[in-house]
């Protein structure tokens, strides 16, 4: 370009974004970036096409704009290339070619390696054509028939003398036909304007193509008439490195496009030395090893193997082998190197949805930049900066947008933390866009979008799923209808097993929706509401249970006592226990299964609504000669699943397990024996020695469980302990008085 001077550049882009090329060079428009082209009218018909900062097109473009040189784009139109292939989703803007070119030149030049030969013959043959031609194979910057400065043929006219030879025989698909005529109407069209010097930036299969002797601007009129068209916008988004390669699915990608930015970057062989650097710095970044004599002898031996292979100049293969020789660490080098990690920027004044733009403002205001490598991000909701984050996330995920996705965070299950995994791809754009119709901004559209939701729900449980992202999201807007939505479907529906389905997840929502300071309360009468006909419907929906459903009850018991006691609800107290004292009391003659009449037995254990003694009569009728012995099986498996604490610390109980083990038969021990094992084998390793020790008179009883006696002293210093780490002030004698009224089930509670 710089030899040349041209006054007008055409460039292989569709037509209809010319508009945006007027950007490329912009400061805050920082490769790697796609234009993406999308149906109006279908948002989800979308098609990208990628630009590298080593992309011939790109940097043609910027040049250009850099010197108020005229740009075209010259290729067909995405409105007709998109009204033809029924906008298929995520399609890429590149042609599809029968033929792989350049491998078969590199085939005939006897080198198996399509890209290691494209190195030796283009990139390596010197500084100067390696900043003239460094894209990887398939982008080809093709511009004039000039000799080089040292007299021999141009590397652009050299490859498009080879892309002749390669179309030898090679018949286009009518849509290629097309856009090469395309193309040579609009050079058509430049040199009726007056240009003197034209430059084209193509692909170089189509170099042949383009050449406009022996074709008729008749025939290429003829080829382009009636063509059916759709309507389309474009707009810029961040591109990434991992998105540009061949693997990722973009057809014309390069398989490594960190490598290729790097010689781009640093031509000539100066780059070899500098690639170990860059190696060193991730290593050590990594916590690995690596010295200034590594980065020597990692730079003589791709210089010694180049040299043994019969290379011109050092390529990745060398670098990459002398690199894990010397060094090791390939995978990390190849990961953060080779390809690389790169997301483009795109300015928020550039053109893109208003959804987009008003996204870009929230990722600043949230202090949540995008970025391409999936990280961790710790969500702190009592600050500000910690709530707007979790409330953006939230509205993507409301949106179908998963920027980040919900994780489990450093063993923290306080209701002030969230953890979050985040990592921005490309794709995300597009979602983006077919958001646009439920509003112009995240909060707007995300509202639209819940409410759309709750009004197609079909069952309570997916009714709680779309409040609790309503609250966790900060939209006010949706929950009301929400709200009525499941208030109606509660009172109508007769599955008891759909509303306790429902309870944990709605307790969970109310609870952190009181985190984040929104107002919930009607949301907490549908709760109330639902409570009283789950209290209603929980006898009659224990009866004559099947095993799998049996199990099914036990869990949506315990999810039950959960959300009862996370709310800290009246109904925990005063409703439910008098509901699990009647299916506990239910013998297996009455419909009742053993499952859950074990689990409804170590409920009330727990909540200190049954006594020990209590418990262990009912341990024992369960266990009792006339009980068969599947029933007794079943029982214990409901009463102690899942932990064996309460047979470590109650000698009784234990005792009473023991009694009956003892004296079953060996036909009822063989029938019950895998039920028992499985529930037996969940306990944890040093409950098993300790249930064992104490069954062999090892172990220390404990006759009275936790015990019934409480040292106010004790209790009120272990209060003022729990206030202090809890930041509250000492509570003085109310906390006295707390301490000396407490059972000993209050205290092992708190």
């Amino acid at each position: 370009m710089e030899r040349l001077q041209p006054d007008a550049l055409l460039v292989e882009v569709p037509a209809d974004v010319q508009p945006l090329l007027s950007w490329v060079g912009h400061p805050e428009l920082v490769p790697p970036v796609s234009l993406l082209g999308y149906v109006v009218a279908k948002p989800a018909s979308a098609a990208f096409a990628p630009f590298a900062v080593f992309s011939p097109e790109w940097q043609a473009v910027a040049w250009a704009n850099e010197r108020d040189i005229e740009v075209s784009a010259i290729d067909l139109p995405l409105s007709v290339t998109m009204a033809e292939a029924g906008g298929e989703e995520g399609e890429m803007l590149v042609e599809t070619v029968p033929p792989d070119p350049i491998r078969d030149l590199a085939a005939a030049a006897g080198d198996s390696d399509p890209e290691r030969w494209w190195e030796d013959v283009i990139e390596h043959r010197g500084d100067e054509a390696s900043v003239l031609v460094n894209s990887g194979r398939r982008h080809v910057g093709n511009s004039s028939r000039e000799r080089g400065r040292d007299g021999q043929p141009d590397a652009f006219d050299a490859v498009g003398e080879a892309m002749g030879a390669a179309r030898s025989g090679f018949v286009p698909s009518l849509r290629e036909s097309q856009r090469e005529a395309h193309m040579r109407r609009a050079i058509r069209k430049a040199i009726r304007d007056g240009h003197e010097t034209i430059v084209v930036v193509c692909g170089a299969w189509h170099v042949p193509a383009l050449d406009l002797e022996g074709r008729t601007a008749t025939a290429d009129a003829r080829e382009l008439r009636g063509l059916a068209k759709v309507k389309v916008a474009a707009a810029w988004v961040p591109w990434t490195h991992h998105r540009l390669t061949t693997a990722s699915g973009y057809a014309a990608g390069v398989e490594s496009p960190g490598w290729y930015r790097h010689v781009f970057e640093h031509p000539g062989s100066v780059g070899v030395s500098r690639f170990f650097v860059d190696a060193a710095r991730v290593l050590r970044e990594s916590g690995g090893a690596a010295s200034p004599d590594d980065l020597i002898a990692g730079t003589r031996l791709a210089d010694s193997l180049a040299a043994m292979r019969g290379r011109p100049r050092a390529g990745l293969s060398e670098v990459l082998d002398a690199a894990d020789a010397v060094m090791g660490g390939l995978d990390l080098v190849h990961r953060e190197l080779v390809i690389g990690d790169a997301l483009g920027t795109v300015p928020a004044s550039a053109p893109q949805v208003p959804l987009a733009r008003d996204l870009a403002k929230a990722q600043k205001s949230a202090r949540l930049a995008p970025r391409a490598d999936s990280r961790t991000v710790e969500v702190d909701l009592r600050k500000p900066t910690g709530l707007r984050k979790s409330h953006l996330l939230h509205r993507l995920l409301a949106l179908g947008v998963p920027w980040g996705s919900p994780v489990e965070g450093r063993g923290s299950s306080g209701t002030f933390r969230e953890t979050w995994q985040v990592a921005w791809e490309p794709e995300l754009s597009i979602r983006l866009i077919e958001c646009s119709g439920y509003g112009t901004t995240v909060e707007s559209a995300a509202t639209a979008r819940l409410v759309e939701r709750s009004s197609a729900a079909t069952s309570i449980v997916e009714l709680v799923g779309v409040l609790e992202l309503a609250l966790f999201a900060g939209l006010p807007a949706a929950i009301e209808p929400g709200v009525r939505h499941l208030a109606q479907r509660a009172a109508t529906d007769p599955d008891v097993g759909q509303l306790m389905d429902a309870v944990l997840p709605l307790a969970t929502a109310l609870r952190y929706g009181d985190v984040r300071g929104t107002n919930a309360a009607s949301l907490r009468i549908v709760f109330d509401g639902m409570v009283v006909r789950i209290l209603a419907g929980i006898v009659p929906a224990c009866r004559s249970l099947d095993d799998d459903n049996a199990a099914v009850m036990v869990e949506r018991l315990t999810g039950l006592q959960a959300a009862l006691a996370m709310l800290d609800h009246d109904a925990r107290h005063h409703g439910l226990p008098g509901v699990l004292k009647d299916v506990a009391s239910r013998g297996s003659g009455s419909g009742g299964h053993g499952l859950v009449q074990g689990r409804a037995t170590r409920l009330l254990h727990d909540s200190g609504d049954w006594t020990p003694i209590e418990v262990e009569h009912r341990l024992s009728q369960a266990l009792s000669g006339g009980t068969p012995p599947a029933v007794g099986a079943a029982f214990i498996e409901g009463f102690v699943a899942g932990s064996g604490a309460v047979l470590v610390h109650d000698a009784d109980l234990l005792g009473v397990l023991d009694r009956w083990l003892s004296s079953l038969t060996v036909d009822s021990f063989d029938a019950v024996i895998v039920l028992l094992r499985r529930t037996f084998g969940a306990f944890e390793p040093a409950e098993r020695r300790q249930i064992m020790a104490m069954v062999m008179g090892f172990g220390t009883e404990r006759p009275t469980g936790f015990g019934s006696d409480v040292d106010p002293a004790r209790a009120q210093a272990a209060l003022v302990t729990v206030r202090r780490l809890l930041g509250l002030a000492d509570g003085g004698d109310l906390f006295a008085s707390v301490a000396t009224s407490a059972s000993a089930d209050q205290v092992a509670a708190v």
